[in-house]
């Protein structure tokens, strides 16, 4: 059983707990870093978590949601073991897995329907990371300084 983490703030909270659902619905193990409901909170406090579970390898890959995706984005790619994909669609979400082997699946909350939410989550479980020439490009992401 694969175990996934999920974070959101306050606007990604009732998409956060709708996609639960249907993971655990598919036989997946949950950890949910929160928040747990819908009061204002900052996305750092539940990303951070989320971002060092995927690091040590806690979890599996991480779901994560706030309004517009972008602020858990960024924040869980400030991470060098991350690689979060902000997606807004099916086919980026696929590319996203497909191409960047992205660990955590960004949405955001307030631009899509839960129906859309589900099939970017779809689209994302069910693609395989090509390897190849793609994978070259992953190992060229982390890095301290131009030039490296």
């Amino acid at each position: 059983m694969k175990t996934v983490g999920m974070a959101c703030d306050h606007a990604g909270f009732e998409l956060k707990e709708y996609i639960k659902g249907i993971l655990e619905g598919k036989g997946y193990s949950v950890k949910d870093f929160g928040t747990h409901s819908s009061e204002s909170m900052d996305y750092p406090d539940t990303a951070h978590p989320l971002a060092q579970a995927v690091e040590a390898g806690d979890v599996d890959f991480g779901v994560a949601m706030c309004g517009s995706g972008n602020g858990i984005t960024m924040t869980l790619n400030k991470h060098q073991g991350v690689r979060a994909a902000l997606c807004w669609d099916p086919e980026i979400a696929s590319l996203a897995k497909r191409h960047n082997n992205a660990n955590i699946l960004s949405m955001p909350a307030r631009f899509i329907s839960k129906d859309e939410a589900v099939a970017i989550l779809e689209a994302y479980l069910s693609a395989e990371f090509e390897g190849g020439r793609h994978q070259r490009r992953i190992d060229k992401i982390p890095c301290c300084k131009f030039g490296d």
